[in-house]
């Protein structure tokens, strides 16, 4: 995020102000700003469809547990990690190491995240560049009269296009780095301030206009009716590995967007209220989407496929599918940019605070690499699509690096050093949590529930439980 003159290397131990760095003029920025990181694609995308694939209400009262048991905790430990060490992720680390006398190598946590960051973001944006595209295709009509095969090869032949991919993947890349070159108050601050409620407007909109198809009570029963035999023990691991991944953990942005985040300001109510926006927005889309599924008889459990190719059908039969077919699609593309935003300032602060170097030359020297990176995701759904290592192509190869493999261990890392490295005394100074009790609660949590689920996610995405 933001910074104007230069800040002491990460090295160099925490910075006690923060003052050089820059910090949110709020409690109520920060929580639009982690709000913003959090709520992205997999909110609007993967909630919905995975929702739909595993029966519905039983299958979210599995996952709004698993928040509560695995999210919140791991959310509230980088936070404080953040805010404590006032620097980057691998500062912050050393930073709170040093302070505590424990090892300095547990500052490799801070660089996993960043890494992990840069990595997702190099094709997190090729991939938000879809809903751009799919934005003014809605606008103008493109989707009237399409049925399933038609919708699918339309989405087929954008992929098939690298310079279109590469196009909007570049816009999504310029834009994201534009605001964060700008700094913590005037670009992400200020662009945040615009951005969160205008997608909870969109969100709202959407929902309302959902109410008008018929269908919206379907709707509802299917999303909060629990009914627990349609739940697999597939089913209860995949709710438990979206409850890891929805709130941007792991990859350094809770912890760089904690080290802006003002002394006295309450991490526990910032963190709970982090949590809830980004369920409520998670159910808000199922609410905005599953009307419009069954009103146009289609399939809720569609899969990857229910944003890009079933709905695209249900804006082209629908009264005002344009309008609100494109209002959709904006609201996705913000979605995704909002946590593309978060996923970069990792990077920047890190380039800043180890090497020294002008904010300005971070976001350029970070965006080339980003750029050259994300061509070949770009190049994996055409050119490339049949060249493979280990049976994966370029794209698929990094989603499963980043997410099977750094992110669960980044975050089995940072719970290990929070409840075990650290003592308890510190622990609670830092959170500021005065009732006894309920820091015991989160203590308990933290230590021995949180990682247990985490090693879960973990094994189960390496196929080693099942």
């Amino acid at each position: 995020m933001s910074q104007n003159s230069i800040v002491a290397g990460a090295s160099a131990g925490p910075i006690s102000t923060g003052a050089a760095r820059g910090l949110w003029s709020s409690r109520w920025v920060f929580f639009l700003a982690a709000t913003g990181s959090a709520v992205g694609l997999g909110n609007i995308w993967k909630f919905p469809y995975i929702t739909g694939e595993n029966g519905g209400g039983a299958f979210v009262l599995v996952y709004l547990a698993c928040i509560l048991a695995i999210g919140i905790p791991l959310l509230m430990a980088e936070v404080m990690i953040g805010r404590r060490g006032r620097a980057n992720p691998e500062g912050a680390f050393a930073a709170v190491a040093r302070q505590v006398g424990a090892s300095r190598h547990w500052r490799w946590l801070g660089t996993l995240a960043v890494l992990t960051g840069f990595l997702i973001l190099s094709f997190y944006a090729v991939v938000a560049g879809w809903a751009l595209a799919y934005a003014p295709a809605a606008a103008v009509g493109s989707f009237a009269g399409l049925d399933g095969e038609s919708s699918g090869a339309l989405f087929g032949a954008m992929l098939g296009d690298p310079w279109k991919l590469a196009g909007y993947g570049t816009l999504v890349l310029l834009l994201t780095l534009g605001i964060v070159a700008l700094g913590v108050r005037e670009g992400l601050e200020r662009a945040l301030r615009f951005m969160m409620p205008g997608l909870f407007v969109l969100l709202l909109i959407l929902v309302g206009y959902a109410t008008t198809t018929g269908h919206f009570l379907e709707a509802v029963h299917f999303l909060f009716d629990a009914d627990f035999s349609k739940l697999s023990t597939q089913g209860v691991l995949v709710a438990l590995g979206h409850a890891f991944f929805t709130l941007s953990l792991a990859s350094g942005a809770m912890m760089v967007y904690g080290s802006y985040l003002p002394a006295g300001t309450s991490i526990v109510k910032t963190s709970l209220m982090v949590a809830l926006a980004d369920t409520a927005v998670a159910l808000l889309a199922g609410l905005a989407i599953f009307p419009l599924v069954f009103a146009n008889g289609l399939e809720p459990g569609a899969g990857p496929g229910l944003i890009f190719v079933t709905l695209p059908i249900a804006f082209g039969q629908m009264p005002f599918g344009q309008v609100v077919g494109g209002l959709f699609f904006i609201m996705l593309a913000l979605a995704a940019l909002t946590s593309a935003i978060s996923l970069s300032e990792p990077t920047i602060a890190w380039l800043v605070e180890k090497f020294g170097i002008g904010r300005l030359k971070a976001v350029l020297l970070s965006g080339l690499a980003l750029w050259l990176l994300s061509l070949g995701t770009v190049l994996s759904f055409n050119a490339w699509a049949e060249v493979t290592l280990f049976g994966k192509t370029f794209f698929d190869g990094l989603d499963y690096l980043t997410t099977n493999l750094m992110m669960p261990l980044g975050g089995l890392g940072t719970v290990l050093f929070t409840g075990w490295a650290l003592s308890r005394t510190t622990v609670q100074e830092a959170l500021g949590i005065g009732h006894a009790q309920l820091f015991t609660l989160w203590w308990q949590l933290l230590r021995w529930v949180t990682p247990v689920g985490i090693l879960i996610v973990f094994l189960h995405t390496l196929g080693l439980f099942a």
